[in-house]
């Protein structure tokens, strides 16, 4: 384990070892080397002594009142005035508050998110946070480290939670029950109660952490009761958990999701029904809901995503709403969530009879069958196997543009074998599967085809 030199500090610092005086007083004298191992030369300091770096358990296993010097990585910056910082620290083993470390401007503006740093102070304890206070504070250069949100909304309300204290976390599809500002209008801190289940939780906006001018405090200003939510916020506790909430996104239902304009924000939860591919960390999803369906255009997603994203996958997603040809999609997207003990598989509906209607549009990107259609043409993109298939479909006096996508059901799919290796030919009677894409006009996407005589 890695051994700091530390000073047993006259009147500073008292230490088993060597007794000096009152833990009351503050540990980080100026006199003490901003790297804490060098040597004090202030007289009656006394002797040098070794202290731990701790690890995050080790950390959670010492007193209140405590000796602690940990290492870890700048997650918020709460607040600094008069040298004094608070800051929320996380490593990849757990995560810090520190309250009004001995920090200098400068020292404070060097403290980007994922910056390393040392700290020495005592544990401490206030109405259930556990904290690091009376500390210094010197920077580590190299190592960074940016913690991405853990989703927790399962831990709500029960004592693992606890274990969590100070982390980044993510709570998704809790509902406001009452929002109010402290001293009764705008300016200080928001509390927010939220609903999960049966249970009320207390939140917070911090108001020193995301002032008033911030993106957070303006968005909660804009919600009401009723509206469900994702949130992101750091796991503070103020007799229970009090997240201090860092992101907060209102998800939208499937009706409010249509109701929105073409570029404004929006964020869904729905559940995978296709894959249509993946490249350069972008995905391209059909999700459906048993409210309806959407299309999400090249969503940031790094492959190790894709792959959690299995057919009826849940998935939280944001993003700006858009159209183009016809098509509303979702684009410039990004996962909050993914929840993979949450599913749902999308039968395929009989939409036969709104063929040729205005009614069809209601139902796009959804998942659906058309049964008893005629092949009228066939004809491959670039003129032969390879690319899309552009299929004309009959039904009555009405034609209608199908599409077997390349990238959605490939070359080596049954799908595209089916055309290819004249299973389906010119005057076959078919029964078809596929999204309801658009295209100007209905430009289904097959995802399987058979002979209506089958």
């Amino acid at each position: 384990m890695k051994k700091l030199l530390i000073l047993a500090l006259m009147a500073c610092i008292c230490l088993t070892l060597a007794a000096c005086g009152n833990k009351d007083n503050p540990p980080a004298c100026e006199h003490i080397d901003e790297n804490f191992d060098g040597v004090c030369d202030k007289e009656g300091c006394g002797e040098a002594v070794e202290v731990d770096v701790l690890t995050h358990a080790e950390y959670m296993e010492k007193e209140i009142d405590d000796l602690v010097v940990i290492e870890s990585y700048v997650q918020g910056k709460q607040s600094w005035y008069e040298d004094k910082a608070t800051l929320y620290l996380q490593s990849p083993d757990g995560a810090y508050f520190v309250f009004e470390a001995a920090v200098s401007e400068a020292q404070y503006a060097e403290l980007e998110v994922g910056t390393k740093v040392r700290v020495y102070g005592y544990k401490a304890e206030w109405d259930g946070e556990i904290e690091i206070v009376d500390a210094k504070l010197h920077v580590l250069e190299g190592d960074t480290f940016v913690a991405e949100p853990a989703d927790l909304t399962a831990l709500l309300g029960t004592d693992e939670l606890a274990a969590h204290q100070n982390e980044l976390g993510a709570f998704v599809g809790l509902t406001v029950k009452e929002i109010a500002y402290k001293n009764g209008e705008p300016g200080d801190d928001i509390y927010v109660t939220f609903t999960l289940g049966e249970k009320d939780y207390s939140f917070c906006v911090e108001r020193y952490l995301t002032d008033p001018d911030s993106e957070v405090y303006t968005t909660v200003g804009t919600l009401e009761a009723g509206d469900v939510v994702y949130v992101e916020g750091f796991v503070y506790w103020y007799n229970g958990v009090n997240t201090h909430i860092t992101r907060i996104v209102k998800m939208l239902t499937n009706e409010e999701y249509d109701a929105a304009q073409i570029d404004d924000a929006v964020c869904v939860k729905s559940y995978v029904q296709g894959k249509q591919s993946w490249w350069d960390n972008k995905a391209t999803l059909y999700l459906q809901s048993p409210d309806g369906a959407y299309f999400v255009y090249e969503l940031a997603c790094t492959e190790a995503q894709y792959a959690e994203l299995t057919v009826g996958t849940a998935v939280v997603i944001s993003g700006y709403k858009a159209e183009w040809g016809g098509e509303v999609e979702i684009v410039d997207g990004e996962i909050l969530a993914i929840d993979k003990d949450d599913t749902y598989v999308a039968e395929a509906v009989d939409l036969t009879a709104l063929l040729g209607t205005d009614e069809l549009i209601a139902h796009q990107n959804e998942l659906a069958k058309f049964l008893g259609l005629t092949v009228k043409e066939i004809t491959y993109k670039n003129g032969e196997p390879g690319d899309d298939i552009y299929v004309t479909l009959t039904l009555g006096e009405g034609e209608y543009s199908f599409c077997v996508e390349r990238y959605l059901t490939d070359p080596n799919s049954e799908v595209y074998h089916a055309f290819t290796e004249g299973l389906i030919e010119v005057g076959d009677v078919v029964n078809v599967e596929g999204f309801v894409y658009w295209y100007n006009g209905v430009n289904t996407h097959i995802t399987a085809i058979e002979s209506a005589a089958n």
